[in-house]
């Protein structure tokens, strides 16, 4: 399973149903859980939260390393394999404090654009099924 920690409302509003949609296509261990904070309070809980060898914990972040949806999948494949548990965290407006992201396994760039964190969500619920797709030879991903 993996789990999204996620700042802002938890109401998706019109992308509710968009990313609903890619969570009832994944299956374990692709499947998603989501932990809403509000923003204010994330950067409280993230500061408090046990980062640890057990997890592989990717932080969504326009200072990060912009990779494929292949070498996404790899990453997924591999924490898994490693029987990790795999979180992202997507912050809200701003994003996550600098702390959170030295402690990440990974730091994540969607593309050189700045996202909403309503779209980040649905890229992330997308991405993670199109990792499963890639990860089973599926017909989904296309090079």
């Amino acid at each position: 399973m993996i789990r999204i920690i996620a700042g802002g409302k938890k109401n998706m509003g019109e992308y509710g149903q968009l990313i609903q949609d890619y969570e009832k296509r994944a299956r374990k261990p692709f499947d998603i859980t989501w932990q809403f904070f509000e923003e204010e309070k994330l950067g409280e809980y993230l500061k408090k939260w046990p980062f640890s060898p057990e997890r592989y914990v990717i932080v969504a972040d326009e200072r990060g390393k912009i990779i494929s949806s292949p070498e996404f999948s790899e990453k997924l494949e591999e924490a898994f394999n490693q029987s990790k548990e795999v979180v992202i965290i997507i912050g809200g407006a701003y994003g996550v404090s600098k702390e959170v992201r030295e402690k990440a396994d990974f730091v994540w760039s969607f593309s050189k654009l700045v996202f909403p964190h309503m779209i980040a969500r649905l890229i992330v619920a997308e991405q993670i099924y199109r990792a499963q797709e890639i990860s089973r030879g599926g017909k989904y991903h296309h090079e």
